[in-house]
């Protein structure tokens, strides 16, 4: 397993119709909620003051981690920035799955 740290900075159009964008919204949560439930979107915090958020994504692959935001309801909305994260060797909190100090 592999974990990515992924920024989304999601842009809705002003003009777009408000019930669109309040039924993707909350297909986006859904979805989101689903995987997070499943334990391949580990966390997520929110960009204080942006409509923005850092996720940490636990997945077999960059593969699979682009699939998972291509299927983002909010996908066409937003830029993401990816970046692959290896355990550091100086870490003392217990095993992630798949990292070198389990």
């Amino acid at each position: 397993m592999a974990l990515f740290l992924v920024r989304m900075d999601v842009s809705i159009p002003y003009d777009l119709d408000p019930d669109v964008a309040a039924d993707t919204i909350a297909r986006e949560k859904e979805y989101s909620q689903d995987l997070q439930r499943r334990g391949v979107w580990r966390n997520i915090w929110r960009v204080a003051g942006e409509y923005s958020n850092y996720s940490v994504f636990e997945v077999e692959d960059a593969d699979e981690l682009h699939e998972i935001l291509w299927n983002l309801p909010l996908f066409r909305h937003m830029s993401c920035s990816v970046t692959a994260l290896a355990h550091h060797p100086s870490d003392i909190s217990p095993g992630v799955s798949g990292t070198a100090n389990e």
